[in-house]
Parts: C-alpha cells; sequence; structure tokens
C-alpha cells in the first residue's frame, strides 16, 4: 500500500476537476472499522495510494471505558483478521505470540481477553500503518470536485489540525467514513457540564474531577446497560468511602443473551438476507433482537453486583441506609442545581409520576449510549447528488448517489452507522474482519479480482 505526504489545496473543487485525486481512498476514522481494511488491504496485497484522517493523536480505542479487568464481550477469534484470513499476520494469535503470551493467554482457558489487551492488540496492528495515518486531524467536510463536461469522479476531503487548528485538503477517488458515535447526551445538561460526564470520557475525566479518591463522594449513575454496570462496579473500588446510585427506567438490570442460536445474527452471511428483507422487517427484527447489545448486562457482571449487592443486606436490612444502590423504575429526564451538589429529576416508569431525588450529588455519569449521524453533518455539502432524500446505502455500504451524478470508480462508503439496512453487528467490531474484505472488494474490484487469478 503506497501512500504520500498530505498537501495543502488552495485551489477550488471545480479548478480540480480533471487533476489526478491525489489518493485513491480517504478514511476519515481510524478506528477499528477502517483498521480492518488497512489489514484486508495489506493481505490483498492491494498497492493503492491510501490516507486515513483521525482526529485522536495516536490509536486508541474506547479510552474512557478501559476499566481494569473489564472483558471483551467476543471471542478473540473474531478479531481484525482470523475470520477472513486465518493466515494472516494481524490474527490476535499471532499478536501473542510476538509479545510472547501465547502460551500463558492459553493457560487462561477463556476466549475473553481483557479490554486493555484487546486496545493493545488493535494498536500494535494500526503501528504496521502509522506512515499511512495522519492523527490529530479533525475532517469537516467532504465535497464533490465538479467539472463542466460529466459526472464526479473526485472527492475533496477537508480537515483541520486539532492543535493548531490550520485547515488542509486532499482529493481522493474515493471515500470511506468510519468515525464512530457521538456520546449521545438525551438530558439537558446546560450549565451543569461540570458535574456531568459520560460513559464514554468515564476513565479520563472522572479522575480530574474527583481527584482525592477517600473522600466520601456522592455519585449517581445513569443507565441500564453494560456501560452504566460496568461503571457502578468501578466505582465501588475507584471511590470506596463514596456513595453510588444507579438509576434505570427498567424494572431490574436485564442480562444480555449471547446463546449460541441468537449469536447467529452477527454472522457475517447474515448480512445479505437483513439487508433484503423490507424496511418495516428488518425494524422488528432489529427490536425483537435488542437484548443482544442494547441496554442489557453481561450475567456473569450481573452477578458480581448482586453479590455486592447481598452483602449490605447481609449487615444492613434497610436498604436507604446502603452505600451502593440501584433504583429501578426510575427514568433521570433533568438535573437541578442544589447548592455545590445536582439532584436528578426523576420520571416512576411505571405510573408516570414525576419527583426530585431525595440525595443529592457530586457528580452524574451518564450510560446513555451514542449517536450515529456524524456522517450526515460531513457530507452535506454532497447532498444534491443523492439518489433519495437521505444518506441511504447499497449493500457494499456505498451511498446511493445517482448515476448521472457520480462516476463508476468514484464513491462514499459508511461503517458503523447502517444498523437499519446491516443490522445489529453494524456498530460491532464482531463483523469487521469480513467486512474490512468485502470493503476492499467493492473499492477495489478489478484489482482484487487479479489478484485472486495470481
Amino acid at each position: 500500500m503506497a501512500t504520500m505526504p498530505l498537501q495543502v489545496e488552495n485551489s477550488t473543487p471545480r479548478s480540480q476537476a480533471h487533476k489526478e485525486p491525489q489518493y485513491d481512498l480517504v478514511c476519515i476514522g481510524f478506528g477499528p472499522a477502517s483498521l480492518a481494511i488497512a489489514i484486508a488491504l495489506h493481505d490483498r496485497g492491494i498497492n493503492a495510494r491510501v490516507l486515513y484522517i483521525e482526529k485522536q493523536r495516536n490509536f486508541i480505542w474506547h479510552a474512557g471505558m478501559l476499566l481494569p479487568d473489564a472483558r471483551m464481550q467476543i471471542s478473540f477469534l473474531k478479531d481484525m483478521a482470523t475470520l477472513r484470513d486465518p493466515t494472516s499476520k494481524f490474527t490476535f494469535i499471532n499478536y501473542l505470540k510476538c509479545k510472547n503470551r501465547l502460551v500463558a493467554f492459553t493457560n487462561l482457558s477463556t476466549f475473553l481477553p481483557l479490554r486493555e489487551e484487546y486496545n493493545d492488540y488493535m494498536a500494535w496492528c494500526a503501528a504496521h500503518f502509522e506512515e499511512h495515518v495522519q492523527y490529530g486531524h479533525e475532517t469537516i467536510s467532504v465535497s464533490a470536485v465538479h467539472s463542466d463536461d460529466g459526472p464526479v469522479r473526485t472527492w475533496q476531503v477537508a480537515s483541520r489540525d486539532t492543535e493548531t487548528n490550520q485547515s488542509n485538503t486532499v482529493t481522493a477517488r474515493n471515500v470511506v467514513i468510519a468515525i464512530g458515535g457521538k456520546p449521545r447526551i438525551p438530558i439537558p445538561t446546560s450549565g451543569l457540564e461540570s458535574q456531568i460526564v459520560h460513559s464514554s470520557s468515564y476513565s479520563t475525566a472522572v479522575p480530574q474531577i474527583l481527584k482525592a479518591t477517600q473522600n466520601p463522594h456522592s455519585i449517581a449513575v445513569v443507565g441500564g446497560g453494560q456501560s452504566s454496570a460496568e461503571i457502578f462496579n468501578d466505582l465501588q473500588s475507584r471511590y470506596p468511602d463514596s456513595s453510588v446510585s444507579l438509576f434505570t427506567g427498567a424494572s431490574a438490570l436485564k442480562p444480555s443473551d449471547d446463546s449460541p442460536f441468537v449469536n447467529e445474527v452477527f454472522d457475517p452471511e447474515r448480512v445479505d438476507d437483513f439487508y433484503r428483507l423490507p424496511a418495516e422487517s428488518r425494524q422488528q427484527s432489529t427490536i425483537s433482537n435488542k437484548a443482544t447489545n442494547y441496554g442489557v448486562v453481561r450475567p456473569e457482571l450481573l452477578d458480581r453486583l448482586y453479590e455486592a449487592m447481598y452483602r449490605q443486606r447481609l449487615h444492613e436490612p434497610n436498604q436507604s441506609k446502603w452505600q451502593f444502590k440501584i433504583v429501578p423504575w426510575r427514568e433521570v429526564v433533568g438535573f437541578e442545581k442544589d447548592g455545590e451538589r445536582i439532584r436528578l429529576r426523576l420520571k416512576n416508569t411505571s405510573n408516570g409520576e414525576m419527583s426530585v431525588s431525595d440525595d443529592s450529588f457530586d457528580l452524574a455519569i451518564l450510560g446513555t449510549g451514542y449517536e450515529r449521524k456524524g456522517h450526515e453533518t460531513l457530507l452535506e455539502p454532497t447532498r444534491d447528488l443523492l439518489q433519495e432524500e437521505r444518506f441511504a446505502v447499497e449493500r457494499d455500504y456505498r451511498v446511493k448517489y445517482r448515476k448521472d451524478a457520480v462516476a463508476e470508480g468514484c464513491g462514499v462508503w459508511l461503517q458503523g452507522c447502517c444498523e437499519d439496512t446491516h443490522g445489529l453487528g453494524d456498530t460491532l467490531l464482531s463483523m469487521l474482519a469480513v467486512r474490512g474484505g468485502e470493503m476492499v472488494d467493492s473499492i477495489f474490484g478489478s484489482q482484487t479480482q487479479q489478484r485472486a487469478r495470481l
């Protein structure tokens, strides 16, 4: 895979229409999805001019949730390469071999590595492509380079340096947008930002806010999913003298379903069937399989939490006096200031009654998930080229632009924001190895076919 140094372009898009694009492919975001593409390109031996633009200063995956003892929720065999090519040098097993930990890991008798180890694995993979990555740059927009005599054949990608704010533009024949999710904060927090943290920045932001770990803080955790449960569990050891309450609108914390038959919903070959379903059927399927991924907690963590609750019950029958509490049937709908602390506005989900929390809190941590609409902002300059009103995609994740507007061999692909058309696995790691290969086939089809014949 070839690369080129970044060049600053001052010309207008129309003046570049007849120029050869600087890159065959620009990937916006260099997280796991783009990493899988980079690995597939390497494994296929495709010599392409590729640039990856990443906002972070270095490769790191969910930095705010790299908690001690937190384990992956998928088998290590669903790594960046194995399901596509078990002989790839980028398998998790080869990573362990290179790190001289293969035998020791085998002795653990587990398919679920620590999350921090899996992050190290992906960083190890990413280091092989460092010369192709422009870290510390935030992409601002993707626009078409128009010509007077035919369809669009080139895209212009504008970005800025996150430290200097200097603007850069590059041109590419193809663009992949894989920017991940943006923290979803459905509750108004205006004026309280210093006391409300999203789970995505938990382990980096909270220690800066609550610096004295032995002080008796009062902390609220909002949400009933895996992230909220992990944070609730971690706080009990991180701040052992603090009071922690977890609020969930559900009747109880509920287990995730990772039984083998249900887990087949994440099989790569299921995407074809799901994509062909009518929109209403896809929606029903997604709802029926929500328990695999949304608002649920791994059973082993639930067991650990229940044991902690039981130890409190052993010494204090009155739950209102417990140091660590789980409060069901209460949806947090707002916050209000109470001196130096905050109180929660609560909705009783069993009867709709509104109230304010009896306790006040130094900090609230929101496990409220992510929004995945950032691609719409980046692609807004191309909206007039769309085949439909929204940024719909083909089975191969290519945005549906009008055929008369965008030339063959030129396109934009979306990653991690196609759950409504490609299924629940769209945002998950388990699909990436196979999907990375599919992306390479779609973008560089002629070259992959040629390699296959050799």
